[in-house]
């Protein structure tokens, strides 16, 4: 396992610290579900933020592949990322001046006019 893959199990991992107490193995339970995808949802936001995603995109990122070895995670990682946070705002987020689409990824950033 690479020190990316590991980054990203690890974020996780801290998501469950985190975000759920107890034993939640048995994914049969539908509570324990929830914890799952809440401690990978707080994975995804703390290595991911949406101020990450601005910042590549000043940093001159174009695609994903640039994208992943930017913010060291793999592409994996980056496609659940991109897939949660679809579902948590909808197609697109405004933060500040910029736009982040995420399906397919863009970021533009707003020129506003008087």
């Amino acid at each position: 396992m690479t020190t990316t893959e590991k980054a990203c199990v690890l974020a996780e991992e801290l998501g469950h610290y985190h975000t759920s107490v107890g034993n939640i193995l048995d994914q049969d339970q539908l509570v324990n579900r929830k914890l799952e995808k809440r401690a990978r949802c707080w994975g995804y936001e703390k290595l991911v933020s949406l101020d990450k995603l601005i910042e590549a995109f000043n940093a001159g990122v174009q695609n994903r592949h640039d994208l992943t070895e930017y913010l060291d995670i793999t592409e994996k990682f980056l496609l659940a990322v991109l897939k949660h946070y679809q579902e948590k705002h909808g197609k697109y987020r405004r933060v500040g001046n910029y736009i982040i689409v995420f399906e397919p990824l863009m970021v533009f950033r707003e020129i506003r006019t008087l």
